[in-house]
């Protein structure tokens, strides 16, 4: 194992990763811009240094700066994080040029998988389902003719990014031509690469992604799935492990689909496969994302695996903890992401001094944060401020564990997404588990939870309900003189000592 890790990242995740170093004994690094000189992964850091103005162009962005503090600091080795640098081959060739260990894949692997385009080829080639559409880089004149075989409606998708950037919904044929060239320069600007594909829309369809860990020898294991179909405008919201649509014989089936994959491509370190699942239960592979993810954490509670700890150990040349049949999964978990946002407002971004904070605890809860009381919440990053997370016996416990530790939560000074979340686990849908991808934009607001809800969904959120007063009830002793009978059971505890 290495010594001395440099963590090339920012809020939570930065102090995700210094804690496990601080665990495995390591020493640590961190990095910072001029305006993120007094956050909390500064502090809890062994050294800190400064890389450059608050633009991550020019700080976080910069693998020269980078590359200095670590080799003046005699890093042996630089964790990503997740975001920023994370699937940057480059960044990862220039960390071995530089004599340090890149606490993820090799460039090769990274570049294959981060690649859509190549992605879909090369697991294709393994017969892992795949969503239909382009496999080459095509001109435009041969993506028009391609686009019948495709189908409608389709996206227009960039080949070298994610999160929603460079992606346009297509209904026609007359539509494809401008789609394509916004694509394309939106590509562009986000990845440095204007290379688009077509993919076809699969809808209805649910988000589920396997969780990956393969080290140098050739051994690959999945740790169970994470749904994570609660997205709005492409970007994910609420994650849950297990996933309420799968059973144990389709989980068997996308975790060895997933595995294939990460063969395919010779992957090593954690990493992550993406599937769509279409209303027949029909699985396809949508892309792979070369890092450790923001939902990490409800693995962790399933599973209890540290995949930080295992990335470490796997980058330092150790095999695997663990076998697949050692994976058994736990419980239930889900993960609220808490951004700094008001849902009442289109979700604009908020930004300013945090005046009061509150955090939620309790049996079963975790939250991954840097956030503090006088913590300034700036537009220059992302607006992710906190992961709350939470294990319970199952989905009925999780749900009910949510709901308390959201109204444990207190942040004042900024607007936060936390009264979303309390929102949407008030709805029927959501607590019946009919959702997929479409849910927040198509059947939610935060004034109503839109639709009826079918008989079986009915069931569901009525036997929540019933669970819901059980764990409300409060039992207490008989007085010790002047009263008859038993015990004394009240109802919901809400409005007690108001």
């Amino acid at each position: 194992m290495f010594k001395k890790v440099l963590v090339a990242n920012r809020g939570e995740i930065a102090v995700r990763v210094l804690r496990a170093c601080r665990e495995l004994g390591l020493q640590s690094v961190a990095v910072y811009s001029e305006v993120d000189r007094h956050a909390l992964h500064v502090r809890y850091a062994d050294e800190a240094y400064c890389i450059g103005p608050a633009p991550a162009r020019e700080s976080y962005l910069r693998i020269d700066r980078i590359l200095d503090v670590a080799v003046r600091a005699k890093a042996d080795a630089i964790h990503p994080g997740y975001g920023f640098l994370a699937e940057n081959d480059h960044f990862a060739r220039a960390c071995a040029e530089a004599g340090l260990v890149f606490v993820g894949p090799s460039p090769s692997a990274m570049a294959a998988m981060g690649d859509k385009i190549q992605s879909r080829r090369t697991v294709s080639q393994q017969g892992v389902p795949v969503v239909p559409g382009t496999y080459e880089p095509l001109r435009d004149e041969e993506m028009v003719a391609a686009a019948t075989q495709v189908g409608f409606p389709l996206f227009v998708k960039a080949s070298a990014g994610g999160g929603g950037k460079g992606m346009r919904r297509v209904e026609t044929l007359a539509e494809l031509p401008s789609a394509m060239a916004r694509a394309r320069s939106e590509a562009e600007a986000a990845f440095g690469d204007g290379t688009i594909y077509l993919e076809r829309i699969i809808s209805p369809a649910r988000h589920i992604e396997f969780q990956i860990l393969a080290d140098g020898r050739g051994n690959v294991i999945h740790l169970g799935e994470r749904e994570c179909s609660i997205q709005r405008r492409h970007q994910k919201l609420v994650e849950e492990s297990p996933s309420i649509a799968l059973d144990d014989e389709l989980r068997d089936q996308m975790g060895k689909a997933a595995v294939a994959a990460a063969q395919a491509a010779g992957y090593a370190n954690a990493g992550t496969i993406e599937f769509l699942l279409d209303k027949h239960r029909h699985f396809y592979f949508l892309e792979m994302n070369t890092r450790l993810q923001v939902e990490h954490p409800i693995t962790e509670l399933v599973t209890g695996i540290d995949l930080v700890k295992e990335q470490l150990r796997i980058a330092s040349g150790r095999s695997l903890s663990w076998t697949q049949s050692d994976i058994q999964l736990r419980g239930a978990a889900m993960e609220c992401r808490i951004t700094a946002e008001d849902p009442y407002n289109g979700f604009l971004p908020s930004t300013g001094k945090l005046l009061s904070l509150h955090e939620p605890t309790g049996p079963g809860v975790r939250l991954e944060s840097a956030l503090y009381e006088g913590f300034e919440v700036s537009l220059y990053y992302d607006p992710l401020i906190a992961k709350l997370c939470v294990w319970g016996p199952d989905r009925a416990a999780v749900i009910m564990r949510m709901k308390r530790a959201l109204s444990e939560y207190k942040i004042l000074g900024i607007h936060t997404t936390i009264p979303f979340h309390q929102k949407l686990l008030q709805s029927t849908s959501f607590i019946g588990g009919q959702f997929d991808t479409t849910f927040l934009d198509d059947r939610f607001t935060m004034e109503q939870d839109a639709g009826r809800p079918s008989d079986q969904v009915a069931v569901i959120v009525a036997a929540l309900l019933t669970h819901d007063r059980r764990q409300h009830a409060l039992t207490i002793p008989p007085p010790t003189s002047g009263a008859r009978g038993g015990w004394k059971r009240f109802g919901s505890l809400e409005g007690l000592g108001r």
